[in-house]
C-alpha cells in the first residue's frame, strides 16, 4: 500500500513507495553513462525523478517500466534549483499484490466530467446564432467519449483526468462574465471559440482513460491542436454550410489563442473575441497552476519552483 504522498515530501527524506510513471527516458549524463529521466506522480502532485548510473538492463526495453504504470522507487528526496527532486536507488514495477489503491495516484478534476459535460452543452444550446450553435453541438455529441476522461496536457496546466472538461467550464465560466462587463464581445462568438479552442488536444495526445499522455499522435507532432482545430473548423463548416466569414473568424480564434510564434500562433489576435479568447485561456492555465503548487505548500511558506510559471515560487498566505 501507500506509504506516503509526494505533497508530504520534504528534502532529505529517505522513502520506498509507489507512483505513477507520467514519463521516462533513457539519457547520457555528462559522464558518458545512462540515467533514467522520470516524472512520477500520485493525486497530490508531480515529482522529477532521476536513477543514475542506471545498468543496461535497468535502460532494456524489457525492463523500463511504461508510460501510466505504477513503480516501487526507493529513493532520496533532494532539492535542485528550488524543486523537489528523487534520486533512485532501486526501481520496480508493481505487482498484484502489493494492495494499492488505483484512487491513490491519478489526479482527477474536482468535478464530476458528466456535470461539466452537461453544463457545456447547456452552454451550446444557448447560443442564439444558428450556425454556431449546430457547429458546438455537433462538435461536442461527436467527442463526448474522449471528453469525460481526455486532459489538457501531457505534463502542463490541467494533465489531470478530464481536465480538458474542466478548462473549457471554467473558461466558459468567466467568458460570461466578461461579456456582462465588455459591451464589445459577442458572446455567440466567444462562447464558440472557448468550446472549439482546445478541442483537437483529443486527436493530438494519445491519453489512456485514467487521463495520463503516453504520447503525442502523429498528426499532434507534426501539426499540433492549432493547426489540426483550423482544418477541423474547416471541415465542419464546410458540411454544415456556416458562412464564410464565420468559419474563418472561428478559425481565426483557434490560430491565434497562442498568442505568440513560439506557442504556435501565427497570427496575434485581430479582433476583440479572439483577443478575450486568449486572456481566458491564459488566466485559467496561470491560475491552475498557482492552485496546484499551493496544495503541497504549508501556510506562510514558498512551493517548489513552477516551470510553467517562470519558475516563480508561490507564496501561501497564512489567513
Amino acid at each position: 500500500m501507500k506509504a506516503k504522498f509526494i505533497s508530504e515530501l520534504y528534502p532529505g527524506d529517505e522513502i520506498t513507495d509507489f507512483f505513477l510513471v507520467k514519463s521516462i527516458a533513457v539519457k547520457t549524463g555528462s559522464n558518458g553513462k545512462n540515467y533514467l529521466d522520470m516524472q512520477l506522480a500520485d493525486k497530490t502532485g508531480d515529482v522529477y525523478a532521476k536513477k543514475w548510473d542506471a545498468s543496461d538492463e535497468e535502460t532494456s526495453a524489457a525492463f523500463l517500466p511504461k508510460v501510466g504504470g505504477i513503480i516501487k522507487v526507493r529513493a532520496q528526496v533532494t532539492e535542485w534549483n528550488g524543486q523537489r527532486q528523487m534520486k533512485v536507488q532501486k526501481l520496480r514495477t508493481a505487482k498484484p499484490g502489493d494492495g494499492l489503491d488505483v484512487a491513490d495516484f491519478f489526479r482527477s478534476a474536482p468535478r464530476a466530467p458528466e456535470e461539466m459535460y452537461a453544463y457545456i452543452e447547456k452552454t451550446a444550446d444557448s447560443i442564439d446564432d444558428e450556425d454556431f450553435r449546430i457547429m458546438t453541438q455537433r462538435v461536442l455529441a461527436d467527442n463526448r467519449e474522449r471528453l469525460l476522461y481526455y486532459p489538457a496536457a501531457a505534463k502542463n496546466h490541467h494533465a489531470i483526468h478530464a481536465g480538458l472538461l474542466y478548462h473549457m467550464t471554467r473558461m466558459l465560466e468567466m467568458a460570461e462574465k466578461f461579456c456582462e462587463v465588455y459591451g464589445v464581445l459577442n458572446r455567440d462568438l466567444l462562447v464558440t471559440g472557448v468550446i472549439f479552442h482546445d478541442m483537437e488536444k483529443l486527436y493530438e495526445m494519445a491519453a489512456d482513460e485514467n487521463g495520463v499522455v503516453s504520447d503525442y499522435t502523429f498528426e499532434g507532432i507534426l501539426l499540433g491542436h492549432l493547426v489540426q482545430g483550423v482544418v477541423a473548423i474547416d471541415r465542419l463548416a464546410e458540411e454544415l454550410q456556416v458562412p464564410y466569414e464565420k468559419k474563418i473568424m472561428l478559425a481565426h480564434m483557434v490560430l491565434s489563442h497562442h498568442y505568440e510564434p513560439e506557442y504556435g500562433s501565427v497570427k496575434k489576435p485581430l479582433f476583440p473575441e479572439a483577443e478575450a479568447l486568449h486572456y481566458l485561456d491564459m488566466v485559467d492555465s496561470k491560475l491552475y497552476d498557482m492552485e496546484t503548487a499551493l496544495e503541497g505548500t504549508t501556510a506562510g511558506g514558498f512551493s517548489d519552483r513552477v516551470w510553467t510559471l517562470d519558475n516563480r515560487r508561490i507564496y501561501k498566505r497564512q489567513w
